[in-house]
């Protein structure tokens, strides 16, 4: 690991060695993050596929009653019976946050009727269809809601985990070897300076000798 290129002084040691401690409360924090994020994560995977499963089930329990009342009235009929809707869905979007993470949360309101046609004239298999696929679609909606968080938390996830990596693995083992080395320095250093007041002391005794 390269070190930091720094003049190895005691003012560069003490700003290095805050550095350092700043770092590492910044990765333990990053990665109690990344803990929770993942927690998070694998609880929305676990619901949604939860969710998913009762999708595909509702949805082949529509498509076989559909299929049903289908096979009870012409294609021009069915067109007819749903040419004019009375149904309407407003769909509300609000802000949400999962670990500082934005994600969207998806309100629906129904108003008026599905069956917008004259019940003398369809089956009432039509009516079941339409009522199953009017519970589907707010699971649908939640199940999109669901699987659009997960993909925003996998991309904060990547995110955070590339910057642990980073503290971790590059700058506090650089930080470490540059305190490390200045510590080495200033330490040699200062046995040279011990050494050099050891000859001077001998020299002055050894004067003072000469001179007695």
């Amino acid at each position: 690991m390269a070190r930091i290129n720094v003049n190895p002084n005691r003012m560069e040691l003490l700003k290095l060695r805050r550095r350092t401690a700043i770092a590492k409360r910044g990765h333990k924090l990053l990665k109690d993050k990344l803990d929770e994020l993942m927690k998070q994560f694998m609880g929305l995977i676990r619901e949604s596929g939860s969710l998913r499963d009762g999708v595909e089930k509702k949805l082949a329990e529509a498509y076989t009653v559909f299929s049903i009342a289908r096979s009870e009235v012409t294609t021009e009929e069915v067109e007819e019976a749903l040419a004019v809707p009375s149904a309407t869905l407003d769909l509300k979007v609000k802000d949400e946050r999962i670990m500082g993470v934005k994600v969207p949360h998806f309100e629906i309101e129904f108003s008026g009727g599905y069956d917008c046609y004259g019940l003398a004239t369809t089956p009432m298999a039509f009516d079941a269809a339409l009522q199953h696929y009017r519970e589907l679609l707010p699971m649908l909606i939640a199940l999109a809601e669901i699987e659009n968080n997960i993909r925003l938390l996998a991309i904060e996830i990547e995110k955070t985990r590339r910057r642990v990596n980073a503290l971790e693995y590059v700058l506090i083992p650089s930080l470490e070897e540059t305190v490390t080395y200045i510590t080495m320095k200033l330490d040699e250093m200062e046995r040279s300076y011990r050494t050099q007041l050891m000859k001077i002391k001998s020299m002055q005794d050894e004067e003072v000798r000469a001179r007695g």
